[in-house]
């Protein structure tokens, strides 16, 4: 029985989406809910699974196309068994992309990755060749895909060294941004045109954390399954510092100030398709366990292309970690319509005086960019100095003083 296979219902905030990649080629089998495509948004990306058991008999838009909620994808054959060997089944993949049907193989590619891969029109062997441990980044791909043809050809070769370009050549690679990438620019831009917008910073000696997690780790990881990581202590001394001083974890509306009575945690996460911002609701009623868990969710699904709209929407106040790329000092950008976002940076082994003495400690520099409209100077001081009293001193969240 032949099935239409459509674009899923987008949600509202979402006008339209785009076909990244088609994951299964005509002809070729498949099984009931498994992905069939990939459909990029500005915020996430979706799959479109199988409705049944069966083969792909046609497709009618190919990867890269910008589609619509209800607009038809593929014709689907309910029940029926494959038809075509795998090489019909890579010559049918015409209609989709040259290099969707590659990345399907051994190599693995996230979403971004597949859509460079198809636009280059890459062959399969340098795909391969610009794999790491079996999985090629987006990244990669550009790279291959910047370098001149005999070059690239070249690049395909693992035994063979890369032909020089030719003397004087200036090659330019133009790529399309993915729709998160859009996004991301629109957001930032709104958010420096619209906020007014300030960043102070502190430092904090990290010597008791790195003795506390020393101590704990291992008990830590057996009991809750989970390491024991610095962001879930940054999760906690911030939200003591927002209880302290409830107009950083606001927002403005027109002429209003919205004081958020909870605590919508947004930790920043870096993927291929760039950066996200997943929220911990209620992070005030997680323990350190279940802050640990629900930032290794949110990661893992972000890496696998799986994070839905829910994950991404609201937050009151945001958390980034620049350090673990070795920042050591940065002006992170407000997650609009948030009024404010901690910096974390890297942990630096810098002389300080202790009683009278110069011994050296692991110290990391704060950042809190602010927007000015609502929160002064002082309060903005003050909740950093909160966050850096809490964290040289854990033992302030568990007493709540």
């Amino acid at each position: 029985m032949s099935v239409e296979i459509r674009v899923p219902q987008l949600p509202e905030s979402v006008a339209d989406a785009t076909l990244v990649a088609w994951r299964k080629q005509p002809g070729e089998a498949v099984a009931r809910d498994e992905n069939l495509a990939d459909l990029e948004t500005d915020k996430v990306v979706l799959e479109v699974p199988a409705p049944a058991a069966g083969i792909l008999k046609e497709l009618r838009v190919t990867a890269g196309t910008s589609v619509k909620s209800g607009e038809l994808l593929a014709i689907f054959e309910a029940g029926a068994q494959a038809v075509a060997p795998a090489a019909a089944v890579a010559t049918a993949a015409v209609a989709a992309a040259p290099a969707a049907a590659a990345v399907a193989g051994a190599t693995k590619l996230g979403p971004a990755a597949t859509r460079v891969a198809s636009e280059a029109a890459l062959s399969d062997a340098q795909v391969a060749a610009a794999a790491k441990g079996g999985r090629a980044s987006k990244a990669d791909l550009v790279a291959v895909a910047s370098l001149p043809a005999a070059a690239a050809k070249a690049a395909a070769k693992p035994a063979a060294a890369a032909a020089p370009a030719a003397r004087g050549a200036r090659t330019e690679q133009r790529v399309p941004m993915t729709r998160l990438r859009q996004r991301i620019a629109e957001r930032l831009v709104q958010a420096q045109s619209t906020q007014a917008l300030l960043t102070t910073f502190n430092e904090v000696d990290l010597t008791a954390i790195n003795e506390m997690r020393a101590k704990y780790k291992d008990g830590f990881e057996k009991r809750h399954g989970v390491k024991l990581g610095f962001m879930s202590f940054f999760v906690k001394a911030a939200i003591e510092g927002l209880k302290r001083y409830p107009v950083v974890n606001a927002s403005v509306e027109g002429p209003d100030i919205v004081y958020h009575e909870y605590f919508d945690i947004g930790v920043a996460v870096s993927t291929e398709r760039g950066l996200m911002v997943p929220v911990l609701r209620d992070a005030d009623a997680l323990d350190f366990a279940g802050v640990e868990k629900g930032i290794a969710g949110y990661a893992t699904k972000a890496r696998e292309g799986t994070i839905g709209l829910d994950d991404l929407t609201g937050g009151t106040f945001s958390i980034t970690n620049g350090g673990v790329f070795g920042s050591l000092l940065s002006t992170p950008i407000v997650n609009n319509p948030q009024s404010a976002i901690l910096g974390m940076h890297k942990t630096q082994q810098r002389p300080m005086v202790v009683d009278g003495q110069i011994v050296a400690r692991p110290m990391m520099y704060l950042a809190l960019s602010y927007d000015h409209r609502i929160i002064d100077g002082r309060e903005a001081v003050q909740f950093l100095v909160i966050v850096k009293d809490c964290l040289e001193d854990p033992g302030r969240l568990l007493l709540g003083v």
